[in-house]
């Protein structure tokens, strides 16, 4: 079954076909790293991961790349605020950003460039666009000039007539045309730059992205992929310059993410309700905020609210304590043969429809919900008086299949600490020397390790408090 994906560009879902068979060149517009991420940020972060590990699941040879825009107007306001050097802004965000993303379950890009560490290769890009007639220099800085373009507009769906009438140049701007956006910007006073053919300065914010994902990846690239509300004005931006230079497609593939929504309404600062992504995983389990955005399609908005969190948390408590019961199944599992085709067959047709869901752009929201579906049989089959090894085997195995994909790990460091192993063991021992005040003992203790343990008929089961 092929792969299906919703092409922002085209606004239809189509089959994807990358350009070199087996492999997928992607670029995911990464942060400006000024601050700590805000749970707006994650939702792509966690989103195309996500595509990217289904990919790869899928056999595709996946090179990934994310930039870190490391030099801005953010920037340097926040340095003027805090007294300190741009450079050093920058490092302490992107370290931050790894160990929140990291704890969210995402992946590294294979490569993350940063704006300061291709200025020459930026300021080439400007000068080649430039001497095609697509920029100019006026007063020390560079414009795009739009016009020149003929298919402006074409990922946002707007002609330019639709475009010029919210167009203004603003005050300082020396371009030609309200529509013209800017590819390099003269340094103020004091301001960190680097020099260039037009004056010390810096780049613009769109063209950063143009001429990383051309160094990285060549000039057409498989999916270019970022939050909806980068569909316009910078992949629009990034599509004129990349193909006016080049004169090939761009990207075959835009995909888009939806917005979050706090309580229903947007998130600002200005409103108070701005979550960041580096205090919410304090309280609560990074894997709690992936599965909860992952249980809505990417395309479409999200609401989060407490509630809703809350109810994420315990439905991955459900996923939880069915893959660790089956685990501890497996201990007093035998070759047994019976029933075990009716049950690799059930197993093997979540799993499908679990796949069936992925290809079908994405759609985790679905996935999920089969994953809820392996979990159900599996409390069921773990009724059964004996157990399969092979049956046990396959349930893990699928479930390995999908929570990887899903980029979930619910796996307990604690419940495979060896002190609490050693504890069940001496409390089965203690039963059987009939110390029923150790067993007790050892089981309360257990419980403020937020271990229950149950005593069945097959054995002695655990489960998270």
């Amino acid at each position: 079954m092929p792969i299906m994906m919703y092409n922002t560009l085209t606004r239809k879902k189509e089959e994807f076909i990358p350009i070199d068979e087996g492999k997928v060149k992607m670029y995911v517009c990464g942060p400006t790293v000024y601050n700590y991420i805000h749970i707006g940020n994650a939702r792509p972060a966690i989103v195309f991961d996500t595509v990217r590990r289904h990919l790869q699941y899928r056999g595709y040879d996946v090179n990934y790349v994310s930039n870190f825009t490391d030099v801005d107007d953010k920037l340097i306001r926040a340095a003027n605020e805090l007294g300190e050097e741009v450079p050093v802004i920058a490092e302490r965000f992107i370290n931050a950003y790894f160990e929140d993303t990291q704890a969210l379950g995402c992946q590294k890009a294979d490569v993350h460039p940063r704006v300061t560490e291709n200025i020459e290769l930026i300021v080439e890009f400007i000068k080649q666009l430039v001497e095609k007639g697509f920029a100019y220099e006026s007063g020390g800085d560079v414009y795009y000039r739009t016009r020149q373009f003929n298919g402006y507009g074409k990922l946002s769906h707007q002609s330019i007539d639709e475009l010029k009438v919210g167009a203004r140049i603003g005050a300082g701007e020396k371009k030609d045309d309200a529509l013209d956006f800017v590819l390099w910007k003269t340094a103020k006073n004091g301001e960190v730059s680097w020099e260039s053919p037009w004056g010390a300065g810096r780049p613009g914010w769109h063209i950063e992205c143009s001429a990383m994902a051309r160094k990285y990846l060549g000039d057409s690239i498989d999916i270019h992929a970022g939050g909806q509300d980068l569909a316009f004005p910078h992949h629009e931006n990034e599509i004129a310059q990349s193909e006016a230079l080049t004169g090939k497609p761009f990207a075959r593939y835009w995909l888009h993410n939806g917005y979050i929504n706090i309580d229903n309404e947007k998130m600002s600062k200005s409103l108070g309700n701005f979550v960041l992504v580096h205090d919410i995983i304090k309280v609560i389990d990074p894997q709690v905020l992936r599965f909860f955005m992952l249980s809505v399609h990417y395309r479409h908005p999200i609401n989060y609210n407490k509630e809703l969190l809350d109810s994420a948390a315990a439905s991955l408590e459900r996923i939880k304590t069915a893959y660790e019961n089956v685990k501890h199944r497996k201990q007093s599992s035998t070759n047994l043969a019976e029933n075990n085709d009716q049950w690799l067959e059930k197993i093997n047709v979540h799993h499908a429809r679990f796949l069936a869901e992925m290809d079908d752009d994405f759609n985790t929201a679905n996935a999920i919900s089969i994953l809820f579906d392996l979990s159900k049989d599996a409390n069921v089959y773990l009724l059964e008086p004996h157990t399969s090894t092979a049956v046990i085997d396959s349930f893990l195995s699928k479930y390995d299949d999908m929570l990887f994909v899903l980029g979930l790990s619910i796996q307990s460091e604690q419940l495979l600490d060896e002190e609490v192993e050693d504890l069940i063991e001496q409390r089965t021992q203690a039963r059987k020397d009939r110390d029923f005040a150790r067993a007790d003992e050892i089981r309360d203790h257990l419980k403020e390790l937020n271990i229950i343990l149950e005593d069945t008929a097959q054995g002695i089961r655990w489960r998270r408090g």
